[in-house]
């Protein structure tokens, strides 16, 4: 049996993946509201945030972890195997919400679900540069990344729909039996590598790898153009690894000052409960969802009307931080609710719009064998810098004033900039060094 365009189904698997994985970390920044108020009656909101803080630190110092401990088993391992654990171990951490009772149940619980949802940005990373050339590969990242925007936009009325209905025990229990689902299609699909997998046609293999086959003297055979797959230490020499590295641990906190707290800045700045949260709080990630692929299109565009990747890329990525720049200012004073998660939206569409080129950058960097080490890295060092900004915040923004958050965001976005053009001089495969 052959499926055309069977890239396109993994990319899709991975995109829901996404979507998945963020119904799973969203259910307790919705619900925090309706739990702390149970759990901690006695109380007042800046304490209930400051713990909430705490936990969501917990979670993303676990999740930077994962990244690194998750980039280095999908290069050892595989993409297949790689996402059957990491999606069958953070479904059950999901679950496991249900029993916790306090900060250190609930700071557990979430250090499990880091380091499993953390495998999946390097497994898409990987899989993506396994199963597109690079000329589709932001298009597939900005597919994969809709994904997250998208599981905001579903999680936030989702979760506050069910909250009618069910306990908030029982909304961890079903949002994480959600995920074990997902490895039926997965391992049913995902067989095999591009190079080997029996349901994929001859035509899409060759697109896929890039080969092109070319007439020997004596036979015909297939010329792979080599990679450079350096060990980690050598990665590390490389200034354009640090451009990377940097630009993810600038822009990533930016996604996370939002993820976190979109829900405690509706319920504290304007007074909302968990269903008015529902009503409003799923706003940004349509712009965020519209930017993924308006990220991808574009590079895909340009490099079709001939720009080269280095071009591209630094284009796409510097558009996505102008836009992000002066809605970060506007949000200091939006004036409304409406007017807030509209300017929000705007500023994640910029972000996806940048993030997307940002992280196909080890794949056009690096070989293979090397992108789940580099994505992996790039991602534990944005996970610590939102580990900063998430402890920071709730000191930030004591009393309901989010604005240093906010000019906090701008300077991160200016920091992107800087380590894109000044540290990557050109985005191109890199070369070993020679002595």
């Amino acid at each position: 049996m052959k499926i055309k365009g069977l890239r396109w189904w993994v990319i899709g698997l991975i995109a829901l993946a996404t979507v998945i994985n963020y119904i799973d970390r969203q259910s307790l920044n919705v619900l925090w509201p309706q739990i702390s108020e149970e759990l901690y009656p006695d109380k007042n909101m800046d304490e209930r945030k400051e713990i909430f803080g705490w936990i969501s630190s917990i979670f993303l110092f676990s999740y930077a972890f994962g990244q690194a401990i998750f980039g280095k088993i999908f290069d050892k391992v595989g993409t297949r195997l790689g996402f059957i654990l990491s999606i069958g171990f953070w479904s059950l951490a999901t679950a496991l919400h249900a029993l916790a009772k306090g900060f250190f149940s609930f700071a557990i619980f979430r250090s499990i679900l880091g380091v499993a949802e953390a495998g999946n940005w390097p497994g898409a990373a990987k899989g993506n540069a396994e199963w597109f050339p690079p000329k589709e590969r932001a298009f597939a990242q900005g597919l994969f990344n809709s994904g997250a925007a998208i599981g905001g936009i579903i999680s936030i009325p989702l979760i506050a729909y069910l909250s009618v209905y069910f306990s908030w025990q029982m909304i961890f229990v079903f949002v994480g039996l959600v995920g074990l689902l997902w490895l039926i299609p997965w391992m049913l699909i995902v067989k095999a590598p591009p190079g080997k997998h029996p349901w994929l046609t001859e035509k899409e293999r060759l697109h896929i790898l890039s080969i092109a086959q070319k007439k020997d003297s004596d036979d015909n055979e297939v010329v792979v153009k080599e990679e450079y797959n350096p060990t980690t230490g050598k990665v590390l020499t490389h200034k354009e690894s640090w451009g990377v590295i940097l630009a993810s641990a600038a822009i990533d906190p930016i996604w996370w000052l939002f993820v976190f707290w979109i829900p405690i800045y509706l319920n504290e700045v304007y007074g909302m409960d968990v269903k008015a949260i529902g009503i409003y709080g799923w706003v940004p990630y349509v712009g965020a969802m519209i930017g993924a692929w308006f990220g991808g299109l574009l590079a895909q565009n340009r490099m079709k009307a001939g720009w080269d990747t280095n071009k591209t890329r630094k284009f796409v990525i510097t558009l996505g931080c102008v836009i992000m720049l002066p809605c970060f200012y506007l949000l200091t004073d939006p004036g409304s609710p409406v007017n807030a998660v509209i300017i929000m939206a705007i500023i994640l569409f910029g972000f996806q719009t940048a993030i997307g080129n940002i992280q196909t950058l080890p794949s056009d960097l690096f070989g293979k064998k090397t992108v789940g080490t580099l994505s992996g890295l790039a991602g534990m060092s944005a996970k610590f810098a939102g580990v900063g900004l998430t402890a920071l915040v709730s000191t930030l923004t004591l009393g309901g004033n989010y604005t240093p958050a906010f000019i906090v965001g701008a300077v991160l976005t200016m920091i992107v900039l800087a380590s894109v053009w000044l540290l990557i001089k050109k985005v191109e495969p890199i070369k070993p060094k020679t002595i």
